[in-house]
Order: C-alpha cells, then structure tokens, then sequence
C-alpha cells in the first residue's frame, strides 16, 4: 500500500488584509443618511447691553403647546390631538378673521411685492415639555407645527406668485413669503410637574 498524500494547506496569511480593504472600502463608499433632525436656528447671544432688557410679549400673541409625561398634548387651555395642533397653529399664526384673542394684525411693507400685507409679526408658538415626554409625540408635535407653516407659505405662494408650492417660487419670492410667515417656535426648558424640579 502507497502512502496518503497529504493535501497541502491553504495560505490564509492575506486574509485579515483582504478584509480590512474591504471594510475601508465598504466604509467610504456606503453614504449615510444624514438629513435627519429638526431644523433649528439658535438666536444670537445677546450684547451687553441687552441683557438685562426683558422681552414682553403680549399673552395674545403666544400659542402656548405642554406636553405633559403621559403624553397628552395641551393647546392653550384645551387638550388637543395631535391633528388638531396643525389647524389651531395654522389659525393661530395666519388670524385672518382678526379675532381679538389672537395675535394682533399689522401691516408690513413686502419690497418683492410692492405693497404693504397685513401679518401677525409678533406671533410666538411656544412648545413646553415634560422630562417624561416621549420623543415620539415630541417630534409629531413639532412636525405638525412645521407642516402648518408649509402650508401657508404655499398657499401665499399661490396667492402671490401663482406658483403651486412654495418650493417653485424663485429665492426673490420665497424671501418675501418667509417675511409674511416667519417661523417662530420657541422651545422652553423642559420642566417635571408634580415632583422636584
């Protein structure tokens, strides 16, 4: 009887190389989606001098939004789901009847439209949370506040410009819509009810 031959062994001496260019590569060229957050702009720092000025606002010109830790959601002084918040702000930030409990209408002068709008410039929409909020019905919250601003910059862009959505209006056209509904959402520190704060 021969001997067994003995079956040679595979060089694995590259192989922890190999992987690790395939990891690199794999690395750089997988993209990462990135375009998630909310879109927020901090105001700038106070100069000296105005730091010590408070802001008044008159209480008709704020929209008041609690969040409580059991998630349910207060507008003003009245619980509201979370389809309701879109239409109450979308009232609340255009007031086009003037109602005396919403904010105030003025006249602003719009240099891309040649003309004086009138708009409730004064308008806040503060968002206040529990610590034990979740951020699920925090972002809906926000979401629903967001949305109800890209509705009526679309419909002043089809009032204004005859453009569809805000979106097809030139730089010139969006800049003017921005000034009749500026977006402002004031998120005030989270505070825990019913315990130590």
């Amino acid at each position: 009887m021969g001997k067994k031959r003995k079956m040679p062994g595979l060089n694995t001496s590259s192989t922890a190389d190999i992987s690790f260019m395939l990891l690199i590569f794999f690395l750089v060229t997988t993209s990462m989606d990135t375009d998630q957050g909310l879109a927020r702009s901090l105001p700038k720092p106070p100069e000296d001098d105005q730091k010590n000025i408070e802001l008044k606002i008159k209480e008709r010109n704020i929209l008041n939004i609690r969040i409580n830790k059991d998630n349910y959601v207060m507008v003003g002084n009245d619980y509201a789901s979370l389809a309701d918040i879109k239409e109450r702000a979308k009232e609340f930030i255009k007031n086009a009847d003037n109602k005396p409990n919403l904010p105030e209408l003025k006249p602003k002068f719009i240099k891309e439209l040649g003309k004086n709008v009138m708009i409730t410039k004064e308008h806040v929409i503060s968002v206040q949370t529990d610590r034990g909020t979740s951020y699920g019905v925090y972002f809906a919250v926000q979401d629903a506040l967001v949305t109800a601003y890209n509705e009526l910059r679309d419909e002043a862009a089809k009032e204004y410009f005859s453009k569809k959505k805000f979106e097809f209006c030139t730089p010139d056209e969006q800049k003017a819509i921005r000034e009749i509904y500026p977006q402002k959402i004031s998120e005030a520190e989270p505070k825990k009810y019913g315990g130590q704060q």
